[in-house]
């Protein structure tokens, strides 16, 4: 495989480039949104509820206790119950799949400009039909063909990639309320071949990609995820200011903290080292709070519940089958504050425990409330958000976000980035697990497992120079 490397300098240059450009000589955005609009119009999606006892091969297991797919290579459902000191705080359903998956992106140099091959794709559980999502998004299932589907297109970029075509490798959580221990590889890959794309792939600048973040679910979530682990070099971001049109940001990328770095780690391990939290898997139908039938799994005031589906897609690698989809109930709040302390870019982020979280504890967002909860008038931190979001006051990004669509139906977040005042700081006390970070700190951090949790990540992912 052909590849070429990039020094850091070369490297930042072309990525702050494609983040600055929304319209170029090969594309405009309004071309990229006739083009899912059209794909819209001649895709069939058919998608019925149904029952367990007719959902294909899936059964409910009373001897493990898990709603299961009878090859075993799909994922399963079970119960789990999390206790605080020795308590119950938490029970309900979780998805157990342990397999990696691929989600990555193509890149390549056209015209000295960076490009993303971005592939239009159906996923059941999607509200809207397509989505933007990355040029691979597949279980290890899927690529090693165990459900009869062909193989994923560009497989080989990302299996076969070598040390200097990779710009990005790492595994990252997913959506920890959710799933258990659930991981995924984050993958970025240049390439300088010449690349063949069907109608259902197109490159777009990450501009292009971050602009349309702006229109309600059209860029998933796992396109999301990709792009907020593409690494900045912070030397070399110092010698780029012009690219910028907010000074804070640049400072934000441009200077290394490592004091900051090294307090978050504390932090996190502190929090780590010192729960009192444990958790255990059980029975799916042991859960007090749930009930199991034919129908679906579900409980009183609950953010979700699982329903049954027979599935019909054309131009999939399988284009019919059977699945459960956990379906959200009202939509979560994923919010972000941002505000300029001593001329430079910071966000508060939060030391976010989760039922299924890998390890523990990892970094969220300033708000992640679920559709069921409210914000907690005794929190300081979310008052003063509830209160400016209400008042629609220095709202940056205010948008409408799909949560990923092979395993949630129509699931979708408010995701809200406000940029703060100082005057509405002045008087905050902050509680302690709350901390104020530069995005070169976050840039840094993502370059580990984790640490930066989906909903974080998908946040940053919005931010423009």
């Amino acid at each position: 495989m052909t590849t070429i490397k990039y020094d850091n300098k070369r490297l930042t240059e072309l990525l702050l480039r494609s983040w600055s450009l929304t319209d170029t000589k090969l594309s405009s955005l309004a071309e990229h949104l006739d083009w899912v609009q059209r794909l819209n119009d001649e895709t069939k999606v058919v998608l019925k509820r149904t029952s367990l006892s007719e959902c294909g091969d899936w059964y409910y297991d009373v001897d493990v206790g898990e709603v299961r797919n009878s090859s075993g290579t799909f994922f399963k459902i079970t119960g789990i119950r999390e206790f605080l000191n020795d308590k119950v705080f938490i029970e309900q359903p979780i998805i157990l799949q342990q397999e990696i998956g691929f989600i990555g992106f193509l890149c390549k140099e056209i015209d000295g400009e960076l490009y993303f091959l971005v592939q239009a794709k159906i996923e059941p559980g999607n509200v809207n039909k397509i989505q933007l999502s990355p040029t691979i998004q597949a279980t290890r299932s899927n690529f090693e063909q165990k459900h009869g589907g062909r193989q994923p297109q560009y497989l080989e970029y990302f299996a076969k990639a070598n040390d200097d075509s990779v710009l990005y490798d790492q595994i990252q959580s997913e959506q920890s309320s959710r799933f258990y221990g659930k991981r995924n590889r984050n993958i970025i890959v240049m390439t300088q071949e010449d690349i063949q794309t069907s109608d259902g792939f197109r490159f777009l600048t990450l501009g292009q990609l971050k602009a349309l973040m702006d229109v309600d679910n059209l860029v998933n979530m796992d396109a999301r995820t990709v792009i907020s682990c593409l690494p900045y070099d912070a030397q070399a971001v110092s010698e780029l200011a012009s690219i910028f049109t907010d000074k804070a940001f640049y400072n934000s990328l441009a200077h290394s903290n490592k004091c900051e770095l090294k307090r978050v780690i504390r932090l996190l391990n502190d929090k780590k080292m010192y729960s009192n939290r444990s958790k255990a898997l059980v029975k799916l139908d042991s859960l007090k709070e749930w009930h199991l039938d034919d129908s679906e799994v579900h409980g009183s005031n609950k953010a979700f519940k699982v329903g049954f589906f027979e599935i019909e897609i054309e131009g999939r690698e399988v284009t019919r089958w059977h699945q459960p989809l956990f379906e959200a109930i009202g939509m979560a709040t994923l919010g972000l504050f941002t505000t300029v302390i001593d001329e430079e870019r910071k966000f508060l982020v939060k030391l976010t425990e989760e039922v299924g979280c890998f390890d523990e504890v990892e970094l969220g967002p300033t708000i992640q409330i679920e559709s069921n909860h409210y914000f907690d008038t005794g929190n300081v931190v979310e008052s003063l958000f509830e209160r400016l979001y209400k008042n629609d006051k220095h709202i940056l990004h205010n948008v409408i976000l799909s949560e990923e669509g092979g395993r949630f139906y129509h699931e979708q977040n408010r995701n809200v980035i406000i940029d703060v005042e100082a005057q509405d700081l002045e008087t905050l006390d902050i509680p302690d697990d709350y901390i104020w970070v530069s995005f070169q700190t976050l840039n840094q951090l993502v370059k580990f497992n984790n640490i930066l949790n989906l909903q974080l990540r998908n946040l940053l992912s919005l931010l423009r120079i």
